[in-house]
């Protein structure tokens, strides 16, 4: 698993793939789609050829990795007969217009879909595809923008409870809110000082209108980064020091969403210095303009190789 980390973090994606065809040659048959195990746990393609035959997309992972592979859905579907996606039930409207793809059915865990001639998970088609990011680049969803002021900016300081230290105090980021127009991007009531205090609504398509409308978004580790990024919308990313496999350390660009920026922590926990940066950075861009956010380096070191 170090080995696949390194090869995705460094852009090695046929180091990584080569990895997983090791993997996926090893596994017992018996254990595929293992109603025994969790399901964000099981492995559900073992290989078989998908083109000219029905496929079924699974989706066991997280609402995140969902928006981040549903890019790859419209290359599976000019290879297969046909494209059924298995989804979670809120992702459901805002996955209805990806091309090609047949229908769109929620997930119940209690009563799964039935097999297809091919199954795949959705995490498992850039391996399968064999394409990498640059092949399927965003944006590669949309949303009908909502009514916001110009130049707003949206914040969701509150990643899954699965991972704590994602989130970010949000008191934290009331210094980005002074002298500026926020949005809460978080489904609960803030004190911060933003548009929506109540907080933003449950719904993810009325979420997709808001981050569509929206100038900047700066948001932790979570669901909304993904969402941004599909969209193709500005967005920084506010990463612990020891982030996710998709994101480099260290790197302030990643190669899964192009209109996206990384900030990171200089180490474990260290959330006030990040924000500095992005308060030194923010102050001195134009959130006014589309395109027109500071592209400077965040002020702690980066690795050399990795800027640009």
């Amino acid at each position: 698993m170090e080995r696949w980390t390194q090869a995705m973090r460094d852009g090695r994606f046929e180091d990584a793939w080569s990895l997983s065809q090791q993997a996926l040659v090893l596994r017992d048959p018996a254990t595929r789609d293992d109603p025994g195990m969790p399901y964000h746990r099981r492995w559900v393609w073992d290989g078989r050829p998908f083109s000219e035959r029905h496929v079924l997309v699974r989706c066991y992972h997280g609402l995140g990795d969902t928006l981040q592979f549903a890019r790859y859905l419209p290359y599976l579907a000019e290879r297969a007969a046909s494209v059924v996606v298995e989804v979670h039930p809120r992702l459901v409207s805002l996955l209805g217009g990806i091309a090609g793809v047949e229908r769109i059915i929620p997930f119940d865990p209690a009563h799964p879909a039935p097999p297809s001639e091919c199954d795949i998970e959705i995490c498992e088609l850039a391996f399968a595809l064999r394409l990498d990011p640059q092949a399927a680049l965003a944006p590669y969803l949309s949303a009908p923008p909502a009514a916001l002021p110009r130049g707003t900016i949206g914040l969701c300081y509150a990643a899954g409870d699965w991972d704590p230290d994602r989130s970010i105090p949000p008191a934290l980021l009331e210094p980005l809110c002074q002298g500026r127009t926020c949005i809460t991007l978080v489904a609960e009531p803030t004190a911060l000082p933003l548009l929506n205090p109540a907080g933003c609504p449950f719904d993810i398509g009325a979420t997709a209108s808001l981050i569509a409308s929206c100038a900047l978004v700066i948001t932790v580790d979570t669901m909304v980064a993904h969402l941004a990024g599909a969209l193709g919308r500005p967005t920084w990313l506010l990463l612990k020091s020891d982030p996710d496999w998709r994101w480099t350390p260290g790197a302030c660009r990643t190669p899964w969403y192009p209109a996206m920026r990384l900030f990171h922590q200089p180490c474990s926990g260290a959330w006030e210095p990040l924000l500095r940066d992005v308060e030194q950075v923010l102050a001195n861009s134009d959130v006014t303009q589309a395109g027109a956010i500071a592209d400077d380096p965040p002020v702690h070191a980066l690795r050399p190789d990795l800027v640009g």
